[in-house]
């Protein structure tokens, strides 16, 4: 046999037998997800403590957070998160131009949030209510560890938010090349995972910050 042909018949079978272990990949992304929920549970109760030792400057300060624009955005995440389990559920069925379209509705609901968030900031900001603010500065501990909390978690949530509009752009561009299929669904199928986590935790973040005054 010719070198050449030679070469060119172990490449295609290199090809064909491309090692897939869906089963390793979604219990790769379950360990990633339970390392976020460990990171978070941990926010979550250095926020319990100090909410206990401060629970008036708490109260003071969360009076201050827009009730109405954190509504929105859990209404936002949790739509979202209906149009990445509804965009697994049409490729699996093989109706590619739905998932991509359920995928860009999802996109559009995450960088809706993050509109949201911006201008939400950008008002806090803007009266010195920041870390270092002058405003800030000048109130009681506890309205400055609401805050620090406050910054600190909304914006690693904030961080999550654009990893996972990355992960969906990923995705979006490899079904489009057919490399995720109504057959091979797995990256699909670990972005909503993802996604729901991010979902998760903003449902615990939305009543402790704006809710619990």
């Amino acid at each position: 046999m010719d070198k050449a042909v030679a070469a060119e018949v172990i490449h295609k079978s290199h090809e064909t037998h491309i090692h897939k272990d869906p089963v390793g990949s979604k219990i790769g992304m379950w360990l990633f997800l339970l390392t976020e929920l460990l990171l978070f549970g941990g926010m979550f109760i250095i926020y319990g403590v100090y909410r206990y030792m401060n629970s008036e400057s708490f109260h003071n300060a969360a009076m201050e957070l827009d009730v109405a624009l954190g509504a929105l955005n859990t209404i936002i995440l949790l739509t979202s998160s209906l149009t990445a389990a509804l965009s697994i559920s049409a490729l699996q069925k093989g109706n590619k131009p739905l998932s991509q379209i359920l995928i860009v509705v999802t996109l559009l609901f995450a960088f809706g949030f993050l509109v949201n968030k911006f201008f939400e900031w950008s008002a806090k900001f803007h009266h010195g209510i920041f870390p270092g603010g002058e405003d800030l500065a000048s109130r009681p501990n506890g309205e400055i560890l609401f805050f620090g909390l406050y910054y600190v978690m909304t914006g690693i949530h904030g961080l999550h938010i654009i990893i996972g509009i990355v992960f969906f752009l990923f995705v979006l561009v490899q079904i489009s090349k057919n490399k995720i299929t109504a057959t091979d669904y797995t990256k699909l199928e670990n972005a909503g995972l993802y996604w729901h986590l991010v979902d998760i935790i903003w449902i615990f973040l939305f009543p402790l910050f704006y809710l619990m005054r």
